[in-house]
């Protein structure tokens, strides 16, 4: 089985490539999120303001990406502990990052770390804590808050949690990582589009696809491991995960994949509940001579002429033919095309298999037909793999890389309409920011992206800063303002409590 996680950190344990899709964008680059849902609270006496988002919410789990708390008081903060109770009885905290969680019951306090406990009059930490929970039965947003003992939900209206995408705009290339994003001003909700309809953000209102077989796998892991360490485990059951067809028996579930693509499509279908849509995630990998630099996942279809029709006929045609059926219309189906494919056209022309691939022309047509086939159907939503910013982000890889990639995608019928944004990280490492240091800040004398053989004078030490300048430079190419991108975070890892909290001297 194959998975590919929705969320923001997943640890994940299956036979090939776990991943999570935490960044999406429509005309933004955005925290992943089916929905968020944000509440202020002020201290009539104003000590405090805290602002508590849920950015991402999937069946039994879900995502606070940074909690707000600002000082509107009129002396700074050297320090700042933060007390909230959550409402339901099987709410908790599994994961918590730029802060200290501890949990007792249903209350919960975060304390600061040693690089954001400093909090000056009307700003807040930074960067922002933030956490991933479990939830049973609801999960509802905590109202009372308290900052340092005092009590930031005094007089006034009582909150009104909002329903809406969130919307954090892009102001062009940035020079440095930024920071976690901060929690921000929710828009008006616009109206509920029609089933089937293809919207801008397939995320934005949908629900994950939780693969059945997945859950099951997972959940048997965590009953064999038991205790305290196999209940955490057990929580990945209900993250939402991806579908890898990385063959022709994948899509008819033979030769020892658990379930077809239809199997899963009905699967997908049954978990709508309310009108709410699903969004099912599926991973197009088996092109002729697949993954030409890396032998351990070549594929099963030569790199020859008779392999490229094998692959539109036998590969993507099933594949198509089986979203393409009016029972699944209401499905969001976003498919994720090729990853580890075209950029090896630029950077690995030296290994055979890269250079017949890019003579024969094989990885380029391969896509073009993939996306000329999905993007006729209309809930189907196609994200082109980008690499990685530790691959493609010296200047003499990214330039041609976006020469090559925006070529193939105007190559297809639709242009660059054909595809709804880009994928990086697929299954890699890379930090999404790095909060402690910037690729040009100087440490022991010289620049961070100096380091050998680690960045090698990079211009990109985060996967962020790569993805919203490769996006910058596909709307200069001529892409729609509103072209997505979605970063792949499931390899991704914090480093637990020995993580450095301040840059090397």
């Amino acid at each position: 089985m194959r998975a590919m996680i929705a969320g923001k950190l997943r640890y994940l344990l299956s036979q090939r490539r776990p991943r999570a899709l935490i960044l999406l964008a429509s005309a933004f680059i955005l925290v992943f999120g089916a929905f968020f849902v944000t509440v202020r609270q002020t201290h009539a006496a104003s000590y405090c303001q805290v602002s508590y988002t849920i950015s991402n919410q999937w069946q039994g789990g879900f995502g606070v990406q940074g909690i707000s708390i600002q000082n509107t008081g009129t002396a700074a903060w050297t320090s700042w502990s933060l007390t909230f109770t959550f409402p339901a009885a099987g709410q908790a905290v599994t994961q918590g990052w730029n802060g200290n969680f501890t949990q007792s019951g249903q209350n919960v306090t975060v304390t600061n770390l040693s690089y954001n406990g400093a909090v000056a009059v009307n700003a807040a930490p930074n960067p922002l804590p933030g956490f991933n929970g479990a939830w049973t039965t609801s999960n509802p947003v905590p109202t009372n808050f308290a900052v340092n003992g005092n009590v930031c939900n005094g007089s006034g209206p009582p909150p009104t949690p909002t329903t809406a995408p969130t919307s954090t705009p892009i102001t062009g290339p940035t020079a440095t990582p930024t920071k976690v994003p901060t929690a921000t001003p929710i828009p008006t909700v616009g109206p509920t589009p029609l089933p089937g309809t293809h919207v801008d953000n397939p995320y934005v209102g949908a629900k994950g696809y939780i693969n059945p077989d997945w859950a099951a796998e997972v959940r048997a892991g965590a009953t064999a491991t038991g205790g305290t360490l196999g209940a955490k485990e057990a929580l990945v059951a209900n993250y939402s995960t991806a579908v890898w067809l990385d063959s022709m028996a994948a899509i008819s579930g033979t030769n020892g994949y658990p379930r077809s693509l239809v199997g899963h499509l009905d699967a997908a279908v049954a978990q709508s509940t309310g009108g709410q849509p699903v969004v099912i995630q599926i991973v197009i990998y088996d092109l002729p001579g697949r993954d030409c630099a890396a032998l351990a996942s070549n594929g099963e279809i030569p790199n020859t002429a008779a392999g490229l029709s094998t692959y539109e006929h036998s590969y993507i045609d099933p594949i198509a033919a089986a979203i393409n059926q009016a029972k699944y219309s209401n499905l969001r189906v976003v498919a994720i095309i090729e990853p580890d494919s075209l950029p090896n056209l630029v950077t690995n022309l030296g290994i055979a298999g890269c250079a017949t691939a890019n003579s024969n022309g094989n990885y380029v047509q391969g896509v073009q037909y993939a996306l000329n086939k999905l993007h006729a159907i209309s809930n189907v939503y196609s994200y082109i793999d980008i690499g990685h910013d530790g691959w493609l982000g010296w200047s003499s890889n990214f330039n041609p890389s976006v020469t090559l990639i925006a070529n193939t995608v105007k190559g297809t019928t639709a242009g660059v309409n054909s595809i709804d944004g880009f994928i990086s990280d697929t299954a890699n490492y890379t930090p999404v920011t790095e909060p402690l240091m910037t690729a040009n800040q100087t440490v022991g004398g010289n620049p961070v992206r100096s380091e050998t053989p680690f960045y090698q004078w990079n211009v990109y030490i985060d996967e962020q800063t790569y993805d919203i300048d490769w996006r910058n430079a596909m709307i200069s190419a001529g892409f729609p303002s509103t072209i997505g991108m979605l970063i792949d975070t499931s390899r991704d890892g914090w480093g637990g409590p020995a993580r450095p909290t301040v840059a090397s001297t």
